[in-house]
């Protein structure tokens, strides 16, 4: 027991001492001599590296990406990003712009019709550039100025429509923007839900879309005789191809109208006057049922011009036919339909024209006598210096029955001396003088005051009067070789 109670005083004290020992104050190291005091350049130095400066918007705007690069980051304009890099419009829209950009999302090119976007990345650098920058405003117009806006101007050219139904922003009528204000560092970008198309290229593709003139009448029904001669005169590939046209088109009522056989006649003749009445019916160009009422008369492909005229409200053509439907468009042109075949006037040759004046009566008999009505009536183009009655009466007298009594000599030469080969009018008829004849003479010509001489002796009184052949001009006395 006594050993025991040694044991326990001998702990007690050995755990007194380490309590005593280990509340023993360190020793105490002695520090540098002190320094002299800090300046007040040294006080302010430490202040101004804590201080740190406000972050200004250009960092923060490098930090946003461009356009380009937001486009790429989203993951929803992959067709969009394809078609900015095959059209080389990366850069563009990676610039300082600023731009705003309705952007297209993948859905958006979806539901374009199959092949189209094949074809715009096929012309990068035309129909697929245009639809780009169609997409494409300068400046950064926000949301907010948007829906202020009725139309905005692209880069393409060409505008496009903005329109708010019941808060929301609708394209051209059609296409919804479904978010707005993504900010770039260099625009800002409106995603659509939508392919923009421009006008422009709207219009020629619904033309392009369209069935041709001689597609229409085909298909009509109503045009079955019309069709069948364009096939016999070999027109149905002219009426198919690019035009433009505008189609007067009888209807097979109106080819009935005809005197019997008369489309059998023609049939036959294709080449001849079966084209020359088709081709009457055509004028080059489309010209709309707004303009026709406009017009006294249109030039025909055949040549000849048709008369226009309105009556009751009624549009009628060469007095007698009448325009009962208007504006049927087609690819290559328009189509207006008639309820009559119209028929070309009859060639005027030169001859013609003299015989129906009444003041040629001897020049027509001289021809005649001579054997030249053949050439004079032929292709042409003449020039002819026909004297009147007037004139041949005052010639000395028996000159006119001497010269009858040898056609082919004097008589001929005379004649001949009178025509100039090609179609001169009077307002250049000075500037090539002298003319040579088809006599091989030659006829000085003077213009003085308006008034033009031949030979310093005859005067032209009576000019330009045309015919199919050539041009008349009339003069007041006979020339002599």
């Amino acid at each position: 027991m006594k050993n025991l109670k040694s044991l326990v005083l001998l702990l007690v004290f050995t755990l007194f001492l380490a309590a005593c020992g280990a509340s023993e104050p360190e020793a105490v190291v002695p520090t540098a001599e002190p320094t002299a005091a800090p300046t007040e350049e040294a006080m302010e130095e430490p202040m101004e590296e804590e201080m740190t400066e406000e972050p200004t918007e250009e960092p923060m705007a490098e930090e946003m990406g461009t356009i380009v690069d937001i486009a790429v980051a989203d993951g929803r304009f992959t067709t969009l990003v394809t078609a900015v890099q095959a059209a080389g419009l990366a850069e563009t829209l990676s610039g300082e712009g600023p731009f705003t950009v309705f952007a297209p999302t993948d859905d958006a090119f979806a539901a374009l019709p199959e092949g189209t976007v094949e074809s715009l990345l096929a012309d990068p650098e035309g129909a697929l550039t245009d639809v780009l920058l169609y997409h494409v405003v300068d400046g950064a117009v926000m949301a907010e100025t948007v829906v202020t806006l009725d139309s905005a101007t692209t880069l393409e050219g060409e505008d496009v429509t903005i329109t708010v139904e019941d808060g929301n922003v609708f394209l051209n009528d059609t296409v919804q923007v479904i978010i707005t204000d993504i900010e770039a560092s260099n625009g800002v970008i409106h995603v659509i839900d939508g392919v923009l198309l421009p006008p422009s290229m709207t219009a020629e593709s619904e033309a392009e879309m369209a069935p041709s003139i001689a597609e229409i009448a085909v298909a009509d029904g109503r045009f079955t005789t019309l069709v069948a001669a364009l096939d016999a005169a070999g027109l149905v590939e002219t009426l198919s191809g690019e035009g433009a046209f505008t189609v007067f088109a009888p209807t097979d009522d109106a080819f009935a109208t005809l005197p019997e056989g008369t489309v059998e006649a023609l049939l036959e003749d294709p080449q001849g006057a079966l084209t020359d009445i088709l081709l009457y019916h055509v004028v080059d160009g489309i010209v709309p049922a707004e303009t026709v009422v406009t017009l006294e008369s249109a030039t025909t492909l055949q040549g000849k011009e048709i008369t226009i005229a309105v009556e009751d409200g009624n549009v009628i053509l060469n007095d007698s036919v009448q325009v009962i439907m208007t504006d049927i468009e087609a690819s290559n042109g328009i189509i207006h339909v008639i309820d009559g075949v119209l028929l070309p006037p009859a060639p005027v040759t030169i001859v013609d024209a003299a015989v129906a004046d009444g003041r040629f009566t001897t020049l027509v008999a001289a021809l005649e006598a001579a054997g030249l009505v053949e050439t004079l009536s032929g292709e042409g183009p003449f020039t002819v210096f026909a004297p009147t009655d007037d004139a041949f009466a005052a010639l000395p007298e028996g000159t006119i029955e001497t010269l009858l009594a040898d056609p082919e000599g004097a008589l001929t030469d005379i004649l001949l001396y009178h025509v100039v080969d090609g179609e001169i009018t009077s307002a250049n008829i000075a500037s090539m003088s002298p003319l040579t004849t088809l006599q091989g003479g030659q006829i000085e010509v003077m213009e003085e005051m308006s008034t033009v001489t031949l030979n310093q002796t005859t005067t032209i009184i009576i000019a330009d009067i045309m015919t199919d052949n050539g041009i008349i001009h009339v003069i007041d006395t006979v020339l002599l070789p």
